[in-house]
Order: structure tokens, then sequence, then C-alpha cells
């Protein structure tokens, strides 16, 4: 690999002549050989967005010359379109105010808006990364603001419109079983009979208010820390650059950011990050809620409940011929677990805020963006190869209802509780319906029967 020589504070750095990025890239690269992961392309894009925006401005309120800011918004679009993706190298385990990959946006910007005036890659002639692209900037108020706009922006984007199409499927699913009877179970145990529509319909109303959970913490994110700078103090940039910035971000992300209504609160706490992931979790376990019910009730298919059908995907065993698994609402256990793992994390992150600054923004963005992203991902698999294919097994729920020992329990208000307990008593030591038990006691003729049970099949 061939280098070229980079100048920062501490000396003289040797960089790949090929890299946009600049000595202060490398040494973090060198510094943090930790985990290998890196920033969500998400996160990476609303950096090159803030630093477009903050360019224009300064150009405006004429702290930036019109060629370099035009260049610096050209090599910042680049950001924001993913064609520089590849020069974004740090791990995301790092300095804990992110300042290392708010230096790797400077100076990829920098280096490659340099290249666009003079044919030269990197440097920090004309445009230098932090009087030029970090102007009016500190890395502790940008990465917050990056933070809350690509939350925002993914969830906005990808999580509601994954969740919506979920509701619509679990909705649909309700109306083709509102007549499908079935047995209900509390503590796994048989209990009275229910739809399979209104279980669906229970489904369908846990998305639904997962999607208000959800957009309820979008007013927290829409406060950008921008221009707080060092401590929230607002020093060395101009006092109406934040809500210019702010406004640009707004227009081109079409969310109604504003500018935080306290500093202070904005760099020092991450409670915003904090209340996100707290929804996410709520929504994840709701998710494996439905996704555990879903494979159990299609469970068999001969010696399990098999109340439904799930449409087939794949071999399930390498060893059992035939077997089919129910992979896709095994995927969504598992990312569930995933996002309630995250949010512990991020707490733990949130806790990190001391005095002026919070010292674990890295960990929380990269938390709080996977949480979104696998969420997003997993309930549109969900919906689509799962739930849109699900047929009910509309004799298996008909048998179960018969055999039910619950079917007792619309005795009890005839016969008394006493005498139906003895009756489904009966029926289970004998391996006999209660209907068959009740008929050959005498105890009620089978049309007396029939008026009692004929609202089963509505679950009523």
């Amino acid at each position: 690999m061939k280098y070229r020589i980079e100048e920062d504070a501490l000396g003289s750095v040797r960089v790949p002549e090929d890299a946009y990025y600049g000595a202060q890239t490398q040494r973090a690269v060198e510094n943090f050989p930790v985990s290998g992961w890196r920033f969500p392309s998400s996160f990476i894009r609303a950096l090159g967005l803030i630093k477009k925006c903050a360019a224009l401005v300064n150009h405006e309120l004429g702290l930036l010359s019109a060629e370099l800011a035009e260049a610096i918004g050209a090599a910042s679009q680049e950001v924001v379109e993913g064609r520089l993706v590849d020069q974004f190298v740090l791990d995301v385990f790092q300095t804990g105010s992110g300042t290392s990959t708010n230096m790797n946006a400077n100076e990829v910007i920098a280096g490659r808006a340099n290249e666009i005036l003079t044919g030269r890659r990197g440097g920090k002639s004309p445009v230098h990364p932090n009087d030029h692209v970090n102007l009016g900037q500190s890395s502790n108020d940008v990465i917050p603001t990056a933070l809350h706009v690509a939350a925002l922006t993914a969830i906005k984007d990808r999580l509601i419109p994954a969740l919506e199409k979920l509701q619509r499927s679990l909705l649909q699913k309700s109306e083709d079983f509102a007549e499908v009877g079935k047995i209900g179970r509390t503590h796994l145990q048989d209990a009275v009979p229910v739809t399979l529509g209104q279980e669906f319909g229970g489904y369908a109303r846990q998305v639904e208010l997962g999607i208000a959970r959800i957009r309820g913490v979008q007013a927290s994110l829409l406060e950008l820390a921008l221009g707080g700078t060092a401590v929230g103090t607002g020093l060395n940039t101009h006092p109406d650059f934040a809500a210019k910035a702010i406004e640009l971000i707004s227009r081109e992300t079409g969310s109604p950011f504003r500018e935080a209504s306290n500093h202070f609160e904005a760099q020092a706490a991450q409670d915003a990050a904090a209340e996100t992931s707290g929804a996410l979790k709520t929504v994840a376990a709701s998710l494996s809620k439905i996704a555990n019910d879903i494979r159990w009730l299609a469970s068999g298919p001969r010696c399990g409940l098999g109340e439904i059908n799930l449409p087939a995907l794949q071999p399930g065993s390498s060893i059992m011929p035939g077997k089919i698994n129910p992979v896709i609402p095994e995927v969504v256990v598992q990312v569930a677990a995933q996002v309630m793992g995250n949010d512990v994390a991020i707490t733990m992150g949130v806790q990190g805020g001391y005095f002026e600054l919070n010292t674990m923004l890295p960990l929380i963005a990269h938390n709080l963006l996977q949480s979104i992203d696998l969420l997003s991902a997993a309930t549109t698999l969900f919906a689509e190869r799962c739930i849109d294919g699900i047929t009910a097994n509309r004799e298996r729920c008909a048998q179960n209802i018969e055999r039910s020992l619950a079917l007792s329990t619309y005795l009890a208000p005839v016969l008394g509780y006493d005498k139906a307990s003895k009756i489904a008593r009966e029926a289970y030591e004998s391996g006999k319906t209660v209907r068959e038990v009740v008929l050959e006691g005498k105890t009620m003729s089978e049309r007396q029967l029939d008026e009692l049970f004929k609202e089963i099949r509505f679950g009523r």
C-alpha cells in the first residue's frame, strides 16, 4: 500500500494514499481496533447532511466563501448519497463523544472537496476539516444531532411503514378467520372457545398501539443539539447558525426539527434516546408474543396444536426429511431479544452523561439505530413471508373445541359450578367429551346442548 504524510497537532501520520481522510482518522483507526463494527449508513448520511447544511448556512452568514461552501456541499452530498461510505472506517467503540467519527466526516469531506477544487485528494488546503467543514460546530453537538436525525428518519421511513403493513396483514387475517371457532387458552391450558379472528384482532391491536408508542417519541427526537458546540454555550458559532442550519435539515428530511430549548440538557443527557429505545423494546416484546403464539398455533403438523398453517419456506432439518420449521417467527423472536438487549446497553449508555457531556454516544447511536433497522426488517418479513400466507386448519380447530373440558363452563349457569365440575372430571377420567358425558347421564337433551353451545364458533 502506498501512503502520503498528513499532519496534526501530534505530528506526522502515514495515511493510505487513496484515502480521503487524514491524520486524526488514521490515529483513531490505530487506537480503536475493538469490534470491527462500523456506524450504520443512516448515521453517516445524517452526518453528511449536517455538514452540507452547515456549509450553506456559513456561506449565507458570510463566514465561508462561495467556492469553499460549494465544494464542501458537493462532497457532503456524496456522503449523503452513500458514495463515500468506504471512507468511514472507524470502530463504534472509540472516544465517547464520537469526536473521532466527527473528524472522520470532516476529513473525508475536506479531502473530497480539495480533490474537487485542486485535483489532489486529502490535505487541509484550500478546504480545512476543522476551520471550514466543522465551522460553528463541535463533535459534542454534531454527534447527538446526527443520532436524532438518523433515528427519526429511519423510524419515519422504515419502521412505521413496516409496522403499518404488519397491522394491515393481521387485520386481514382477523377478518378472514372471523367465524373460525377454536379453543382459547390461559396458563397454557384449555379455556373457553374464542375465534381465530379474535386472536388475530388482538395481535393487530398490539401492533396498532406499538405504532402509537413509536409516534409518541418523535417529538423528543425533533429537538437537535446543534448550536451548543463544546459544552452547550454556543461558543464560536454564529448566533443565527443553529436555527438556519436546522431549518435546512428540516427541509431536506421533511421532518420539523427544531433547536433544543436547552443545549445543556441536549448534550449532557440523552434521555430522548432512552425514551425511544423503551418504545422499541415494547414493540419488540409485542412482536415476540405474537410470533411465539403463531408458531405454537402452527405446531405439529401432526402432534402439536396445528390450528393454523404457515407458508412452507424451506426444509427444516438436515436429518429429518419433510420437516418444515416456523423460520420467520423464529427470526422475529431473535430480533426481539436483540432489541431488548440493546435497550439495556442504551440505558447504561444514557447513564454515561457526566456534567456537560454524555461520553457513551457511539454506543447509544449504534444500538438505537440497529434496533430500528432490525425491527423494520423483521416486521416486514413477518408480514410478507408469514402472516399473509397463514391459513386456518378449520377441522382441527373444531375438533379441539369438541374435545375440550372447558365446555363445562357453559354448563355452570344451568347446572351449577359443582355439577359442571363433576362432569368435567368424569370426561377427563373416561376420555369422553363433555357432550358425551352429559348425554349419557341424561343431564340435558341434545337439543338443549346444541342451544347452549350454539355461540361457540363465534367465541362467545
